[in-house]
Parts: C-alpha cells; sequence; structure tokens
C-alpha cells in the first residue's frame, strides 16, 4: 500500500467521523432519541472529540459551537490531506 492509498484512507476516516457529528447535531433536536441504542453509540463515538473543545469553548445557550468546530476541522484536515498526497 502506498503512501497516498493510507493518506487517503485516513481523510476518509476523518470525514465520516464529521458525518457522525453532523449526525449527532440532528440528534440533538430530537431529545427523545437519545434513548435508542443506536443513537447512543453515536455519542460514545464522538464524546472524545467533542469534549475536550467544549471545555475550552462551553455551549452558548442551546448552541454548541464544538460540534460545529470540530466539523469544520475535520473537513478542513481531510482535505489538506488529501491536497498533500
Amino acid at each position: 500500500m502506498d503512501s497516498g492509498a493510507i493518506v487517503g484512507a485516513i481523510a476518509t476516516v476523518l470525514e465520516i467521523v464529521a458525518f457522525l457529528l453532523i449526525a449527532r447535531a440532528l440528534t440533538s433536536w430530537f431529545p427523545d432519541l437519545r434513548r435508542h441504542q443506536i443513537v447512543q453509540l453515536l455519542y460514545d463515538i464522538t464524546d472524545p472529540i467533542v469534549e475536550p473543545l467544549r471545555k475550552l469553548i462551553p455551549p452558548i445557550g442551546a448552541i454548541d459551537l464544538s460540534v460545529m468546530i470540530s466539523v469544520f476541522v475535520l473537513f478542513a484536515l481531510a482535505e489538506f490531506l488529501r491536497a498533500a498526497a
């Protein structure tokens, strides 16, 4: 496996995680969904990314900027990796 393929795979994983964060944000609009196992798994997967950033940038009212910033950073990092490969 060449380095370009590895970098492309890492970029793809970063994009998948970013989409999982978007799904997490969408599920926050429906609080009853939080009880479902799939949504709990989604939070378990994304919490390690969101929680450290949330300590730096606390939610402002009902708006959690840490999720949005995480999505932007992950997409930007994936794009940077693809451009560098």
